[in-house]
């Protein structure tokens, strides 16, 4: 799930769709991805399976599932990869972090955070996070290939144990990136670097 959907929680309950209501504890959580890892006992449980989100293509079709406006519960919204790589920052505890997301075209609603993205072999593909509130129909979700690792990471430890950073934004140059900002149209802009890193 996501960490804002955990944050600040004294008591977590988990409701599957089968209707059972298990009490939930919170294995991890990390702001800077804004995901969380949450934990139910009970038998009978399918886990999802990962996807390639880096083989993602604009125009594929993809499926969002979550608790649209908070109690409408195993909501299915359908539609197409619109965007891949979308620069969004936003507020995560006391600091905005900025992350590469998914645009699906899929109605993402307050209350899908943390649902699943799913491509159509019923692979997770993302993990629903946040819309654009001035606009209609333009949300997005944490690419899996970078869920995955920080997923691992919170179940192995509790925590990310291994965070690196170079320091640096970085543009993917392509044919329509590159000539559009006047440069090369292959290979890897560097657009700033951050405060922190050696590089400055």
């Amino acid at each position: 799930t996501n960490a804002h959907v955990v944050e600040g929680s004294s008591a977590v309950t988990v409701l599957l769709d089968d209707g059972r209501e298990l009490d939930a504890w919170i294995v991890g959580s990390d702001t800077r991805t804004d995901l969380a890892v949450v934990k139910i006992t009970a038998d009978g449980l399918v886990p999802a399976s990962f996807g390639d989100s880096d083989i993602l293509q604009v125009g594929e079709r993809a499926v969002a599932i979550g608790n649209a406006a908070g109690q409408l519960s195993g909501t299915v919204t359908q539609g197409i990869i619109s965007g891949l790589n979308r620069e969004i920052s936003m507020q995560a505890g006391n600091s905005v972090v900025t992350m590469n997301l998914i645009q699906p075209s899929a109605a993402i609603n307050p209350g899908n955070s943390g649902g699943a993205l799913l491509n159509l072999d019923g692979e997770l593909i993302g993990i629903n996070t946040a819309k654009l509130s001035m606009f209609e129909g333009i949300g997005f979700a944490i690419p899996s290939a970078d869920a995955q690792p920080v997923v691992e990471d919170l179940i192995a430890y509790g925590y990310v144990k291994d965070r690196v950073a170079l320091g640096v934004m970085v543009i993917a140059l392509s044919p329509v990136t590159g000539p559009a900002n006047d440069l090369p149209s292959q290979g890897l802009y560097i657009s700033s670097v951050e405060d922190y890193s050696d590089l400055n």
